[in-house]
């Protein structure tokens, strides 16, 4: 973690930065993408209990919104795509499992696809991780992450349910 780590007192202080790192699971020393993922399954959870249009419409308020979270934290704090940030992981697993019947298989099926797109950043991840900048760049690679993520939970649905 980057001398530049916000305290969690610190975090209480400024709402931005409290959910730029994800009501504090960004703070992990170890893996925070990961603890802040794990974060995001009750917020995931919380929202099935919504229509489906009403959890779109939330999941697409928390991508602008989140442009602008993550881009104002990391200037704040001045790191790019500080590893505390993941507001962009909570935007990228919520997208994941948009288009899922919901199940716990599949939480854990959706949260491990999308851990490995957003760890091993492949084409054309890694790509747009290393050309957009700001916000906008901290978000993006973990949507293209969740979409990617999904596409391979809704093979696999698919398959399962053939077989």
């Amino acid at each position: 973690m980057s001398a530049n780590t916000p305290t969690f007192k610190a975090l209480l202080q400024n709402p931005t930065h409290l959910l730029a790192f994800g009501f504090g699971s960004g703070l992990s020393k170890k893996a925070p993408g990961t603890v802040g993922t794990l974060a995001a399954i009750p917020l995931y959870y919380a929202m099935l209990a919504l229509p489906t249009p009403a959890y779109l419409v939330i999941l697409i308020i928390i991508c602008i919104a989140g442009v602008w979270i993550c881009g104002k934290t990391a200037d704040d704090i001045g790191v790019h795509d500080h590893g505390g940030i993941v507001w962009d992981e909570f935007a990228g697993f919520l997208l994941t499992m948009y288009w899922v019947q919901e199940s716990w298989q599949a939480t854990i099926a959706g949260f491990i696809l999308f851990r490995i797109f957003d760890i091993f950043k492949p084409w054309p991840i890694n790509r747009i991780d290393r050309e957009l900048k700001g916000g906008l760049g901290i978000m993006v690679d973990d949507l293209i992450a969740g979409l990617m993520a999904a596409l391979c939970l809704y093979g696999l649905d698919k398959l399962v349910t053939a077989l």
